[in-house]
């Protein structure tokens, strides 16, 4: 159970819960992210199509991603919906629980050894991480690639910074990622070909400063492939972007056609 930074969620919030009691009426969930407090899921806003049995659509048990449709706090009882997420909203929600309770584990692991408390781990490290990067499991990855320094941008204490990379190696065994753009550049200068061997080398040096791995290539001039491999989109993404910005600028001050397009994942 991760430790709820507020008592109650707001009214359109995505939450993840664990569905405990199934009446004939509606459901009621325990949600995860506020130390388990009971939400009530309403008959009607269980699905979107007609169902004979609420069993057919739910189970005891069962983890979901629920809409807050309605919070009463002086009585602090919430109503949530499960027809309201979309299934991308759903998906992208559970992806983000599944980090961030990994994230917070390895966190809560550190705190135990090095004798802290859980209500310590959360406030030193987890929502200081939050704040700053929005994503606690895309930080301790930074930090396993470059450094405590990712850790000590957040404010995390010094007393936690070499542990936290250590534990943190243990648990995640980080993938790379590949983001690749469609090149065009062309030329009708008597010297084109210089020209647009000046704008690559302008997108490799780019890359290269950054220690980013790449791959440039030709697929039949005018066009080209550019291929950026990181740990997680969001790194690649921001080189790539970063390094098209500077093509693009050289490809100007060249006079030259360029055009980038990314590729569908």
């Amino acid at each position: 159970m991760v430790l709820p930074r507020k008592e109650l969620p707001d009214v359109g919030e995505l939450v993840i819960a664990t569905i405990q009691e199934i009446h004939d009426y509606g459901a009621y969930v325990a949600l995860d992210e506020y130390g388990d407090m009971k939400a009530f899921l309403p008959w009607s806003e269980i699905s979107s199509k007609w169902v004979r049995n609420i069993k057919d659509v739910i189970r005891e048990g069962q983890k979901v991603v629920v809409k807050v449709i309605r919070v009463d706090r002086s009585k602090k009882e919430v109503d949530v919906s499960l027809k309201r997420v979309t299934d991308t909203d759903r998906q992208r929600k559970m992806q983000w629980w599944k980090r961030y309770s990994k994230a917070c584990k390895i966190i809560e692991i550190v705190a135990q050894k090095i004798g802290k408390s859980i209500e310590e781990a959360y406030r030193e490290v987890v929502w200081r991480l939050e704040d700053t990067y929005s994503d606690v499991m895309y930080a301790l990855e930074r930090a396993i690639i470059e450094g405590g320094q990712v850790l000590i941008d957040a404010g995390v204490p010094e007393d936690w910074i070499q542990p936290l990379i250590e534990e943190a190696s243990r648990h995640i065994k980080l993938k790379e990622v590949v983001v690749r753009y469609k090149l065009v550049l062309q030329s009708i200068k008597p010297d084109g070909v210089e020209r647009v061997k000046k704008c690559l080398e302008s997108i490799a040096e780019t890359l290269d400063s950054k220690g980013i791995r790449y791959r440039l290539y030709t697929a039949g001039s005018p066009r080209y492939i550019l291929e950026v491999y990181a740990t997680d989109y969001k790194t690649a993404e921001e080189a790539g972007e970063e390094a098209l910005k500077t093509g693009e600028k050289t490809a100007r001050e060249l006079e030259l056609l360029f055009l980038a397009e990314r590729e569908k994942q």
